[in-house]
């Protein structure tokens, strides 16, 4: 394995442990997805130069979108709670008030 691999791999753990761990704003939470999704935008974007298989190229742009339409919604979903609840604190949502 790669220098570079062992970089996005642990980019990737290290986000996630993030997300697992550190959840007490909404924000850090958003914040931490965007880097999982930073983190396989760029080894999917590698992954066909490598291989030298065009097949998979379009995979990337797919990958973008996505994660455009999941940073709106967390977005969205951030001044919708900041607007009933007050913060963005997760503790203070809870689904059986909703």
């Amino acid at each position: 394995m790669s220098l570079m691999h062992l970089s996005f791999y642990s980019a990737f753990t290290l986000s996630a442990l993030g997300l697992a761990f550190h959840r007490t704003h909404l924000v850090s939470a958003l914040l931490c997805l965007e880097s999982m999704m930073l983190s396989l935008y760029i080894t999917l974007s590698m992954w066909p130069a490598e291989n030298q298989a065009t097949s998979s190229a379009l995979l990337p742009i797919l990958m973008l979108a996505f994660s455009a339409c999941e940073a709106g919604t967390g977005l969205a979903m951030l001044v919708a709670s900041t607007r009933t609840h007050g913060s963005d604190h997760l503790h203070n949502l809870n689904l059986l008030q909703c």
